[in-house]
């Protein structure tokens, strides 16, 4: 099984493709293209903020994967002017770890804690007062002995991003001033985006190219320009280095990426249900195990875009593939499949 940050549909980037994707983030709101709604609320909350000489509320980004968390928290630093220290829930084991990152942010600087919902309890707790309060509470000593000091800290902003809004506890929701899901992406926005990392990467792309990279690409950033990449080395390689619609098609079709940029794991997802469990309802787990898969994986990765497409459901007896599901498949479905579930009559967001 390969590992998953060497997909082209990835949960994880590192090393070279981690410093490529860096490269071709937007450093501005105005240049950051979709999520109209977001920006606009963002841009206010900057404008009042600077305007008021005071640090941004904090924020709370939640979504899929992929779509921009990370660069939205890097723009929000560049447009405040200020430095920004950047963790993950799961790099913060102890609650020592923490207070040594907030003893260490200055007035007005942005703490950004990618999949925040991992945080463990005793550290989520120097969390309640460090936001309310900008104060610190610290125990010194142990035993009988023991005495509860609080350190002011300067101001700060925290934002916080998770693919599992639902896992962040209630408290700390509370905590934030503003709570914002970024949605997929629609196509034209994702040629745009795919237009302009090609000017980046000094690619001359067709419009048409640009299109049918951004048809099949998820509604997901991340994953437009990881495939503008490999249609790149496909081109040089096997094109005469001309990026064409004929060698993006055929870039695409090598990666096993089909029309509505579905790969061999989301087949092989709807294909499990299908085939051993008779279109479900059947268990997450029970599916991992099947395809031998990280449910996690599934479930942040592979998942949404699934339910977006209208092939998967969930229920409350498990997970069950949809009659769209087996016709874009190949396959004649059951009976049931066609008689209990409407399919909608609008196309879908990626091919509008």
């Amino acid at each position: 099984m390969p590992a998953t940050d060497d997909r082209l549909v990835a949960a994880i980037v590192s090393g070279d493709d981690a410093e490529v994707e860096a490269s071709l983030r937007p450093r501005a709101l105005a240049e950051f293209p979709g999520q109209d709604r977001v920006k606009e609320n963002l841009g206010i909350a900057i404008q009042a903020a600077r305007q008021r000489d005071d640090a941004l509320d904090h924020q709370l980004l939640y979504g899929p994967p992929g779509l921009g968390k990370t660069t939205l928290a890097n723009i929000l630093a560049q447009e405040m002017g200020v430095a920004i220290r950047t963790t993950s829930g799961p790099a913060i084991e102890r609650p020592g770890d923490l207070a040594a990152i907030l003893t260490n942010l200055k007035q007005h600087d942005i703490l950004f804690i990618d999949e925040i919902h991992r945080l463990n309890h005793s550290v989520e707790e120097i969390l309640y007062p460090a936001m309310e309060d900008f104060a610190l509470d610290l125990v010194i000593g142990k035993g009988p002995g023991a005495r509860s000091v609080r350190l002011a800290m300067p101001k700060f902003t925290l934002i916080g991003a998770t693919t599992r809004y639902a896992m962040v506890s209630a408290p700390l929701r509370d905590r934030f001033g503003s709570v914002y899901r970024l949605d997929f992406y629609d196509a034209p926005t994702l040629a745009k985006i795919v237009a302009r990392a090609a000017g980046i990467l000094g690619v001359d792309l067709p419009s048409d190219a640009a299109m049918e990279i951004a048809r099949r690409s998820r509604g997901t950033p991340r994953i437009a320009n990881r495939i503008l990449r490999r249609v790149r080395d496909y081109a040089q390689v096997r094109a005469g280095g001309d990026v064409t619609v004929a060698a993006a098609r055929a870039a695409l079709e090598l990666l096993d990426v089909d029309e509505l940029g579905l790969d061999e794991t989301d087949r092989r997802v709807l294909l499990c249900i299908v085939e051993k469990f008779d279109g479900g309802p059947v268990g997450l787990e029970t599916i991992a195990a099947a395809i031998s898969e990280e449910s996690d994986t599934i479930m942040d990765v592979y998942e949404p875009f699934l339910l977006q497409c209208g092939f998967l459901q969930r229920t409350p007896r498990g997970r069950t593939v949809t009659a769209a599901a087996y016709r874009h498949l190949g396959l004649t479905p059951p009976v049931k499949a066609d008689a209990s579930i409407q399919q909608p009559q609008q196309p879908a967001l990626w091919d509008r």
